[in-house]
Order: structure tokens, then sequence, then C-alpha cells
């Protein structure tokens, strides 16, 4: 969902960084720490690679609903047949379901208020006398019945948005189990009460448009890490799913356009031949075509039916099922093939005559390159249906979504409404692989699909249009939040409904943090194989946090450990301080010293303590020692330890040392003009990142570096680096791409002009000879040669 985040939220929490530290007070020991406990035990269903295991599994549910739609009394009258198959391991004595509904209603919804404060002006439709008790608004799921198969009466309870349906008898390993629920609801103004699905009126036609979304009982997610996943639904955490088969039929007024998840099965009945006849020309158009065309739907709003129509939707292999329904529909589409697998999709549009400027131009073609471009990054769509409608706001479902982009009455828009509705659109629409498909929990780590989508939408921004202003994913765009005082964060691996700054949180910074890690710490190459690697794993199964985590490292081979502990996990921004430069010239004309070193040979080599086990060792009769078996092993070494050979330790030997000599001329020329430049950093942010440089020299030339972030391992606070140059620095630049989020850039920058400090010389000799091989006695006498033994 894409969330407009207005200025502060009139709430707060202080949720503190999880405290990680394998090494607390420590200068280093910390960050590059491996993850180890703080992820769940890899098993038979998760492994330690990240994939699925040999015996993971997860539920499924089918559906067969019929709806009825009341535009006169807006309600909604439903009946659902739920077919549920157990394929956990475990018995199931009882059954969870979702009624999301219930959030909209005074006394039926999840109860997570927020504190409130006296207001500085409020609007009249505010200013109500609070009501004790709080009375019912007539809104929420109203259960008619719920049954067996058979039709016996089931006993269910409700909590609050939850339903749990008592079993006649536990549903084991591999058996299926079929009820029915009959239910109706009051359908809220979603503008007004705001939420996801309900209506939007428009007064001056008369006419409401309705986005259906949320509005059956649904299955709660039975998992093997989870078990139940029936935590309240408060508006703001969203969906944990179940994949199934679906058959769906709206009964609705006959002049209503309706679009939902999945494709159409009668078309022929509840379309005109002109319209059937466009629909079909679509299907092989490259360039939409519009099937309910703008004259037909401005008509269609001064006639309102009363006759009925049903359409029919099928859908296979979804996790959710929403639809929309409106007279006031202009509908285009067109057929988009997926090269990866071939794959024909009708990307379709429905819009009223308010977006008919934007909506007709863009909204059709941008499904098309959304669902093309995901595809490059994470698996081939599957679906046959992509659908973009208009409703003034943003939320997905499989294969259909809702977005904004109105133009002005008079047919214009500003720039900034258009990629709005452009953002939005790639958005809602990507959803499809995060999380319709790639089907992460929601209602606990909103990170894993709004996160990953975000990132995406990122990429296919980036390839609609170089120009695309995108406000989330590069790195510079997330400075200001990573600025907060720390009681005003929290880290990514919070549940949804803790975050104060939701937005940023789940959004911008895990999109950021994956950036990052494709264009400055793993490139492209290595990250977007590890990426698509994890989507196709998880494709149309259910991920967690160190799924994703492990098969990222698992792919590429890089370990990230130190990047979740940092980014995911923390709280700590990225600022690096480009400190000091300390510059210093060769001196060629130093000459090198040679000193002589008295020394006495060597004294027996022998442990300074007798310790136990080599007493013990002794002791036993039973161990029989190599070296007192072979006489061909005991050497003067063996009988110099046991007192058996005699040399004078105390006579003094001496030895000249110096393996160096002066330069000659004819190397230094090669080397008389390099000058060496110790860049001293500090890390004052807290989170480590690699070290990115560009170097301008006098002559005008530049050179970049990028030096590992592993740099900081062994002190995460203090880090230098010298470089030789063969030419004079006239600045250094610490970041110059703005590529890691650094939030003081104006620590990041030195120039040769401004540094009062003095070049320093160090000196430079020459080696005379390779060092001795490991072992030898650098010219000293050792005690073999002073007993004059061999």
């Amino acid at each position: 969902m894409k969330l407009k985040v207005l200025g502060l939220l009139f709430c707060s929490a202080v949720v503190s960084a999880q405290n990680i530290q394998n090494n607390p007070g420590s200068n280093h020991g910390n960050k590059f720490e491996q993850l180890g406990t703080i992820l769940p035990t890899p098993n038979v269903y998760r492994t330690a690679s990240g994939s699925p295991g040999q015996a993971y599994w997860q539920q499924r549910a089918d559906y067969d609903i019929e709806a009825y739609l009341d535009e006169d009394k807006r309600n909604l009258k439903g009946s659902e047949t739920i077919t549920y198959y157990n394929n956990s391991p475990d018995d199931l004595d009882y059954l969870w379901l979702q009624l999301d509904e219930n959030q909209q209603s005074s006394v039926k919804n999840a109860d997570y208020p927020s504190s409130s404060t006296l207001p500085k002006r409020t609007v009249l439709e505010n200013l109500k006398a609070t009501e004790l008790p709080v009375s019912n608004n007539g809104y929420g799921v109203n259960l008619e019945k719920v049954t067996d198969a058979s039709g016996n009466l089931l006993k269910y309870v409700v909590n609050k948005t939850m339903m749990r349906i008592d079993l006649p008898k536990a549903l084991k390993k591999g058996e299926k189990f079929v009820f029915k629920v009959n239910w109706n609801y009051n359908i809220p103004n979603r503008i007004e009460m705001g939420g996801r699905g309900g209506y939007e009126s428009f007064p001056e036609d008369g006419n409401d448009l309705y986005t259906m979304t949320q509005w059956f009982p649904r299955m709660c997610v039975y998992s093997d890490f989870h078990g139940w996943q029936n935590h309240q639904f408060t508006g703001r955490g969203e969906f944990a799913l179940v994949f199934g088969n679906y058959k769906v039929k709206m009964n609705v007024p006959a002049d209503h356009i309706v679009g939902g998840t999945g494709e159409c099965k009668n078309y022929e009945q509840v379309l005109t031949s002109e319209q059937l006849a466009r629909y079909r020309k679509a299907e092989s158009a490259n360039e939409p075509v519009e099937i309910v065309t703008l004259d037909e739907a401005k008509k269609a709003e001064k006639n309102h039916s009363k006759q009925r129509k049903t359409w029919i939707f099928e859908a296979n292999d979804v996790r959710d099922f929403a639809w929309t329904s409106s007279r006031k529909f202009i509908w285009d589409g067109m057929r988009v093939t997926i090269p990866e697998n071939n794959n024909k999709v009708m990307a379709m549009s429905f819009y009223g005559k308010e977006a008919y400027g934007l909506y007709r131009k863009f909204s059709t073609k941008a499904v098309a390159h959304t669902i093309k471009t995901y595809s490059e990054f994470t698996i081939p769509y599957p679906y046959p249906v992509a659908q973009s409608v208009e409703a003034a706001n943003g939320m997905e479902y499989p294969m259909i979504c809702f977005n904004y982009g109105r133009t002005e009455k008079d047919g214009t828009y500003s720039e900034a409404i258009k990629n709005g509705m452009l953002g939005v659109i790639i958005h809602e629409v990507g959803h499809n692989f995060f999380p319709m498909i790639i089907n992460s929990d929601e209602r606990q780590w909103s990170w894993m699909d709004e996160g990953l989508n975000t990132f995406v939408e990122y990429l296919t921004e980036e390839k609609w249009d170089n120009k695309f202003p995108s406000k989330r994913g590069p790195a510079w765009t997330i400075v200001d939040y990573m600025k907060l005082p720390k009681d005003e964060l929290e880290p990514i691996m919070s549940n949804s409904e803790n975050i104060a700054r939701f937005g940023p949180n789940a959004y911008s910074k895990p999109a950021t943090g994956l950036n990052i890690l494709r264009e400055t710490i793993m490139g492209r190459e290595l990250f977007d194989k590890a990426f698509k690697t994890y989507a196709k794993r998880w494709a149309f199964r259910h991920p967690e946090p160190a799924d994703f985590f492990r098969t990222m490292e698992d792919a590429s081979g890089e370990d990230l450990d130190w990047f979740w502990r940092g980014w995911f996990y923390g709280t700590d921004p990225v600022d690096i301080s480009l400190d000091k430069v300390t510059i210093a010239t060769p001196d060629f004309d130093a000459v090198p010293k040679s000193e002589t070193v008295k020394y006495t040979v060597e004294k027996p080599v022998l442990n300074e303590f007798e310790d136990v086990s080599k007493i013990r060792n002794r002791e036993d009769k039973n161990i029989k020692f190599y070296a007192d078996t072979d006489k061909d092993v005991q050497d003067f070494y063996y009988r110099y330890d046991r007192g058996q050979e005699k040399v004078d330790t105390s006579k003094e030997y001496s030895v000249t040392t110096g393996n160096l000599e002066k330069v000659d001329k004819k190397d230094i020329k090669k080397e008389d003009n390099v000058t060496a430049y110790q860049i001293d950093f500090s890390n004052k942010g807290g989170l480590v990142m690699p070290i990115i440089l560009e170097f301008t020299f006098e002559d005008g030339s530049k050179a970049t570096d990028k030096i590992s972030v592993q740099i900081w391992r062994h002190n995460e606070q203090k880090a230098s680096k010298t470089y030789y140059f063969d030419k004079k620095l006239k600045s250094v630049q610490l970041d110059p791409m703005r590529e890691t989020a650094d939030i003081d850039t104006s620590n990041n920058f030195w120039t040769a002009s401004s540094s009062s400090e003095t070049p320093s010389k160090f000196q430079v000799f020459k080696q005379k000879q390779k060092d001795a091989a490991r072992g030898a006695s650098n010219g000293k006498v050792n005690p073999m040669q002073a007993a004059g033994k061999k």
C-alpha cells in the first residue's frame, strides 16, 4: 500500500534498537559478528541456505462466493463455501478467520487507541460530545449463519476482528474441511471513514464507485513459524493470507462495470456486443483500446438501471480476491507478453471521467511496464490479468489494485499529480509480486512487502523515465529520517503496529538499504542474482526475514550479517567523517644504519613449567613416546634438552644487522615525484559502511576508490588509509555520489589549500637481499655450531 505520511503522527512510541552486541564497550567485535541465534534455528522446514526445506508445508483454502451489492442501501450481502486443506503435520481443533470490516465498527474493532490531546484547531465534524458507553455505528460484519457442508451449525466465537470456528472433531494431516458462512455488512464511505474498501460518492452525478476489499471472511495463515497468525487487524498491519482457488459471482446493478481478481468467465452475458468486440480487439492490441468508452460512461451515469447482472470471475493460486463496481467506469486494455515465460497478460484500467485525461494516457501502459520490469528483477509474471483502478487511494490485491490520479475539471494536471499517479500505479501493481506471490506475513513484517516492493518500484520508475523524481530508493532521500533523534526511531525489524514513522521505516529505509546493497556493496550482478533467487525460492510460499537474509548471502557469497545487523536491527545512522589528511614526501638521502648486536646461544628449549598432562603421560606406563623409541630422530637437540650435550651458553657473540642500502640514483628517478597521503576517518554515526573517495589532482584529473567496509572490522570507530600518488592532490571528497546515506556531509571534504600542515618526510631505502627464510637464524650462531656438531 502506498501511504501518505503527513508530518508527525499523533502518537509516540519509544522503541530501542535491539542490543545485539557481542562485545559491549569494545571498539571491535560487535558490528561484524554473525547474527547467530538472533535468527531462528534452521530446520526441515526452512534451511540455513534460506530456501524451503524438504519438509516445508503450507495450508490451502478454496473459496466459492456469491455476493449481492445493494446500491440503494449501500449494503453487501454474501455467502461463501470454504474448503480448507490441512497440509500441516498438526491436528487442528479450530480454525481462525479474519473479519476485517469489524475495524470500521465502533464496538467490534481491534481497540488499538492512540494518545490524544486538546486541539489548537479542529473542524466542526470532529466537535462531537464523547459518548460513554460508545454507541454502535452500524458498521462491521453481521454473521447470519456458519455451518458445515451438511448444513449443521458450527460453534464460533468472534474476538474483535478475528473469528474462531470450533471444529466438531480434529482436522488431521491430509484432511480437508468444508464449511459455509453467510454474512452482510453496511458499506462504509471510505473517503470519510478511511480504510481500504468501501464506496466513494460523486454527488454531482449521483453515483458511487465501489472498491470491495477485505469484504469476505478470510482464512488466517497457519504456519510452521507462527502457528495461527491471528493478530488483530488495526487498520495498519496488513494481511497474512492463504493461497487457493476462487470462484466468485457478483450480482450488481445491470449498468455497472465490474473488474476483479482473475478472469471474467461471462463477458458474453454482461457486455454489449460492441463492448465485447472491443474487448476481443484489445486482446491482441499493443496500444490500449477503450472497451467502455468515455461517452458510454457519461451516458451510464445519467441512467440508474433497476435491473441486475451477475458477473462471474475465477482465479487460481491467489491469496485474496478484490473487486470494483460502478457505472462511472471507462475501461481500456491491451495485451502484454512477458518475455521470460511468454505469458500473454491482459493489462487493463478502470476509471471515471474525472481521471480520463491521465488514466487514458498512462495507466494501462504503466501497468504493462510494471509487470514486465518486475518480471526482469524477480520472477516472470504468472497471472493472466493485471489491472489498475482509479479510486482516489492506493491499495493492492492479486491482479487488481486501486490508485489515485485525477485531472482538474478542465483536463489539465500538475506534474506532481502525474508523477504521483505513475508512482502509485507502479507501486500497487508491483505488489502482485510482493506479497501476492512472494507471500510474506504483512501483519508482522511490513517491510517484507512494502520495503522490497518499494525497492523494485524504484528500479521500475528508473526504467520508465531516467528523470523520474523517485523519493524512495536513492540513498540521499533517507538522510532526513536517519538524522532524527533515537527516541523517534525504531529498527526495521519492528512490528508494524509499534512504528511511529511508518512510511520511512517500512517503505523507505528497507528500499534504500537494498539499493545501497545493489549499487555500493554487492554490485548489480551479484545482487540481482541473489534477489531473483529469493523471489524464485519463495514464490507462492510464505517467507520470513531470515529466509531473505540467508538467501541473499547464500546466492552471492557475500557475508552481509554486518549490514542486516546495522541497517535492519539497529537505528544508528551513517556518518563517516574525513578527519585529517597527513602529507609526507620520500627522503632518499638518508643512509641506512647497521647495528651490532651481542647475544648468547639459545639454552635448551623446554617448557618453563611441567604441566599436569606431561607428568601424567610419563606416569602412564601404556604410553610410549615416539622420540624415545626411534634412535634416528634422537638428534643433537634431543640430547641437548636432556643435558647430554654441553654448550657454553654464557659466551657472548656479536652479529651486525641491517638489510637496507641507499637507493640508486637511477631508481630514484622513477619515484621521486611520489607523495604519500594518510587519510584518517572516524565513524561518528555508528553504522559502518564502505568508504568511497573521489580524488581531484592539481592537473584537473580525478580518481576514485571504494574501500571495503571490512576496514572497520578491527576498530569500528577509527580507520586510516594511505595512498601514494605521483601527482599532487588538490582535494578529497568522501561519498561523492551520496550513495551511503551519510547524514552529515559537512565533514566529507578536504582541500590542500585549506590545510595548514607542513608535509613531513619518510625515509626510503632499498633491500639488499630477500628476508631470511622462515626458521633460519639470521646469521646468529646456533647451539649445534657452538658445540661443533652436525
